[in-house]
C-alpha cells in the first residue's frame, strides 16, 4: 500500500504525512461546521448536512490520494455553498433540489472536460509568472480569512474592512497568542508546527474558560470545552439522492450550471497552481505533472457529493497547510479522509474547537505562500503588473476565481498591445474572453 505513494522518491516518510494530513485536516475541518449553517438556510437538514459535508469530503479526498497521489484535500467549497443557498434557492426561488441538481450536471460537466483534457488545456495555458502570482494571492487570502476568523479583521461601512474595536475579547488576544505560539515553533523548525499552534491555542482557549477569562455567551461563541465526547452519526435520508431534473428544459436552470461551473473551474485551478508551486509539483514549463488526475478526482467529488446532498466540492486551499508541515503524497490526503470519517461520531468533540484556535494556522501557512512572489519576474512590466493584479485582487475580492480572472485579462491585454502575443499560449485568448463574457453576464 505504502508503495504506491512513492514516499522514498518524494523524500518523505509515513510519520511526515500523516502528521501533514492531521494539519489540513484541523485547518479545513471547520467547513464541517460552516457548511451546514450556510446550506441549512435553503430548508435542508442541518444534521444531514454535516454527514453529507464529511463524506463528500472523503469521496473527494480518497480520489485525489488513489488518482494523483498528491496531497490535496478537498470538500464541498466555501462561496459556492453561499451561492445555492442564497442566489440560487432564496434568491432566485428554485428548490434545493433543483439546486443540488444543477450541482449534479456541473460535476458531470465537468468530468467531461477532464477526460478529454480540457481543464488541463486551461491549467498549461497560464503563465508559469501568474502561476507564482496566484500562489502568493492565495497565500494573502488565507491569512485574511485566519485574520476574520480571528475577529482581529471586521467589516467597516466606511473603509470595508478596519481592525476590530474590541482587541482586548479574550478570543481576540488568545488568536494573537497563538499566532507567535506558531510562529516561534515555525522559526525553531519544530516537526508538526501548524498544527502544535492549533493544539497549543486550543489549550489556551480552554485553560480560559476554565479560569474564567473566556466566556461564551452561546451566540456569538461557544464553549471550547467539549460538553460531548462522541454521538450518533446524523442520517443522510433527508437529502441524499434529491434531485430533480423538471427544470432541465429551462435556460434559467443552465445558467445556474454555468454560474456554478465558471466559479468552481477557476477556484479549482487557482489552488492548484498555488498549492503545487508551494509543493515544487510544477515542473520547469509550469505544468503539473499528472493535472488530469487531479481534476478528475475534484469532478467525481463534486457528482457524488451532489448526489449525497451538498454543494460543489473542490480542492482545498488549505491544503497548503499539510505541505508547509511536509507532505507530499498522497498519504496525507488519505489520512485527511480518514479524519473527516472519524469525525462522523466526534461531532460533539470536533465543534468544540474553535475559529480561533485554526486563524493562527492560516495565517501562517500565508506567509509561508508569499515565498512564491520571489519567482515572479517583476522586472518585467508586462509579466509582473498582471502577477501584481492576481495576488491584490484575491484578497480584497475574497476570491481566488476573481484575482485570476483580473491576471489573465492584464497578462493578455498587455502582450497583445506591446508586441509580446507570440509569447503567451493561444489558449489564453480564449481565457481571456470567457472572463469577460462572465463579467458583462454572470
Amino acid at each position: 500500500m505504502l508503495k504506491m505513494f512513492q514516499l522514498k522518491e518524494h523524500n518523505t516518510t509515513v510519520r511526515t504525512e500523516v502528521l501533514a494530513g492531521v494539519t489540513t485536516f484541523m485547518t479545513m475541518a471547520y467547513i464541517l461546521i460552516v457548511n451546514p449553517q450556510i446550506l441549512s438556510a435553503a430548508g435542508m437538514d442541518p444534521g444531514a448536512l454535516f454527514t453529507a459535508t464529511a463524506i463528500a469530503s472523503v469521496v473527494g479526498t480518497v480520489a485525489m490520494a488513489l488518482l494523483a497521489n498528491y496531497p490535496f484535500a478537498l470538500a464541498p467549497g466555501m462561496g459556492l455553498n453561499a451561492f445555492f443557498a442564497f442566489s440560487v434557492v432564496l434568491g432566485m426561488g428554485y428548490s434545493w433540489q433543483v439546486a443540488l441538481t444543477a450541482v449534479f450536471v456541473e460535476g458531470l460537466i465537468f468530468l467531461l472536460l477532464s477526460v478529454f483534457n480540457v481543464r488541463e488545456a486551461m491549467f498549461n495555458a497560464i503563465p508559469l509568472d501568474l502561476k507564482y502570482a496566484v500562489s502568493a494571492g492565495i497565500g494573502l487570502f488565507i491569512a485574511l480569512i485566519g485574520f476574520v476568523n480571528a475577529g482581529i479583521v471586521v467589516g467597516d461601512p466606511d473603509t470595508l474592512v478596519t481592525i476590530s474595536k474590541e482587541m482586548t475579547q479574550p478570543s481576540i488576544v488568545i488568536a494573537g497568542i497563538g499566532v507567535l505560539l506558531t510562529s516561534i515553533l515555525v522559526v525553531k523548525q519544530v516537526k508538526g508546527s501548524i498544527l502544535l499552534g492549533i493544539l497549543g491555542t486550543w489549550v489556551v482557549g480552554i485553560l480560559a474558560e476554565l479560569g474564567g477569562w473566556y466566556v461564551p455567551d452561546m451566540e456569538n461563541t461557544f464553549s471550547v470545552i467539549p460538553q460531548k465526547i462522541i454521538g450518533t452519526v446524523p442520517s443522510l435520508a433527508p437529502i441524499a439522492f434529491q434531485l430533480d431534473f423538471t427544470k432541465l428544459v429551462e435556460l434559467g436552470f443552465w445558467t445556474v450550471v454555468l454560474s456554478f461551473l465558471f466559479v468552481d473551474v477557476f477556484d479549482t485551478l487557482g489552488t492548484l497552481i498555488g498549492v503545487s508551486s508551494k509543493a515544487g509539483f510544477l515542473d520547469k514549463d509550469g505544468k503539473l505533472p499528472k493535472a488530469k488526475r487531479a481534476l478528475l478526482a475534484d469532478a467525481i467529488g463534486t457528482t457524488v457529493g451532489a448526489s449525497l446532498g451538498t454543494s460543489t466540492v473542490t480542492t482545498y486551499v488549505e491544503s497548503a497547510s499539510g505541505v508547509a508541515d511536509g507532505g507530499r503524497t498522497g498519504l496525507t490526503s488519505l489520512t485527511t479522509a480518514a479524519l473527516f470519517l472519524l469525525a462522523l461520531p466526534f461531532a460533539p468533540l470536533f465543534m468544540a474547537v474553535p475559529a480561533f484556535a485554526t486563524a493562527p494556522a492560516l495565517i501562517v501557512v500565508g506567509f509561508y505562500m508569499m515565498e512564491s512572489v520571489l519567482k515572479v519576474d517583476l522586472d518585467n512590466f508586462a509579466k509582473g503588473i498582471p502577477a501584481f493584479l492576481t495576488i491584490l485582487v484575491m484578497p480584497i475580492t475574497y476570491s481566488i476565481s476573481e484575482g485570476i480572472a483580473f491576471g489573465v485579462i492584464s497578462y493578455t491585454v498587455i502582450h497583445l498591445f506591446t508586441g509580446k502575443a507570440k509569447e503567451m499560449h493561444p489558449l489564453m485568448y480564449v481565457l481571456t474572453l470567457l472572463f469577460l463574457l462572465k463579467f458583462i453576464f454572470i
